[in-house]
């Protein structure tokens, strides 16, 4: 997904874990025009900038097609970062510069990496009535961040987690990572969790984390309480390092739905501007000018003509001065 933002802001994301919980409440982002599909933005913000390696972070839908016209996002170019797509409805059609044509299906996760540099488009199908689901970037360290494109599909299986008398209280699929015993096949630089964890009604669910780890609980649903701290929808709990175990309650009637992340914080100072994660101003202006030149570094999409794709905005008239994390 592209961050179409017309003045999008510089971050920086670097090391120095947080204690205890905050609760992130969203932005709206829209993507595109006037009937563009709108995105609830809880990753970067001004007070938290990532989560392990988790550096973006949107939640959209249910969204009806025929309002927004769907997700239409044209080739735009990426680097130093991965994205995954996670969808709960819907489908979005992928191509991207390193020749890969694949669909985003609810359940399935697709991970590209940007590496050196990788352009690509996503477009709601025609069979679509309904959008909903989560896109999620990843921080690539220093050490293969300049490393050639990639990509990588998984299909997590649904694991039951029961409490202690034997009952079903909630239903994992864990994408990246390790949870409640399953493991994703899927290679991350850095150690990643993500999972969608669904929630019985008045269901308690207490998982194990590792300890080393800071987490990100974001929801889709109407309400949770994780850790006895209580969140809405489209809003994150934070949790620092240091904890074993989470507590996640579903306090309503309906089941709750999560999107869990996490990882150990990031040790490495990061730009991100627009689509571009760097290390600093300068990297950050040489990328935008490359992409407004069609430089080879992002390649082309095959479907696409020469004047189908996202330019670039301006710069600010002013150096990008990373912020630290809390």
């Amino acid at each position: 997904m592209s961050n179409v933002e017309a003045e999008p802001t510089e971050v920086q994301c670097g090391s120095g874990p947080a204690d205890g919980i905050e609760v992130i409440e969203p932005r709206t982002v829209p993507l595109g025009g006037i009937r563009a599909m709108q995105v609830n933005r809880t990753l970067p913000t001004r007070d938290r900038s990532m989560v392990g390696a988790w550096c973006f972070a949107d939640h959209y839908g249910p969204e009806p097609v025929s309002e927004s016209g769907g997700m239409q996002v044209y080739p735009h170019p990426h680097t130093g970062l991965q994205t995954v797509s996670w969808l709960f409805e819907g489908e979005i059609e992928h191509r991207d510069s390193g020749g890969v044509h694949a669909m985003v299906l609810p359940g399935e996760m697709n991970l590209m990496s940007a590496g050196y540099g990788i352009s690509h488009s996503e477009m709601s199908t025609e069979r679509v009535t309904m959008l909903h689901g989560v896109q999620l970037w990843v921080a690539l360290p220093d050490a293969v961040r300049n490393e050639p494109n990639g990509f990588q599909h998984y299909a997590p299986p649904a694991v039951p987690v029961v409490d202690a008398s034997g009952v079903a209280v909630a239903t994992l699929k864990v994408f990246t990572g390790t949870l409640g015993g399953s493991t994703a096949d899927i290679v991350t630089a850095t150690p990643l969790l993500g999972a969608e964890v669904i929630i019985e009604p008045n269901a308690r669910v207490v998982l194990d984390v590792d300890v080393a780890f800071e987490h990100g609980v974001l929801l889709d649903t109407a309400a949770l309480e994780v850790e006895g701290v209580a969140i809405g929808r489209s809003s994150m709990a934070y949790v620092g390092p240091g904890c074993e175990h989470l507590e996640l309650v579903n306090p309503t009637d309906a089941t709750a739905r999560v999107i869990l992340l996490g990882g150990e914080p990031f040790g490495e100072d990061i730009v991100m501007w627009w689509n571009f994660v760097g290390r600093d101003h300068d990297e950050i202006v040489a990328y935008r000018e490359e992409w407004q030149a069609r430089a080879e570094r992002f390649g082309t999409v095959d479907g696409w003509t020469p004047e189908d794709w996202i330019p670039a905005p301006p710069l600010p008239n002013s150096r990008l001065k990373p912020r630290k994390r809390r």
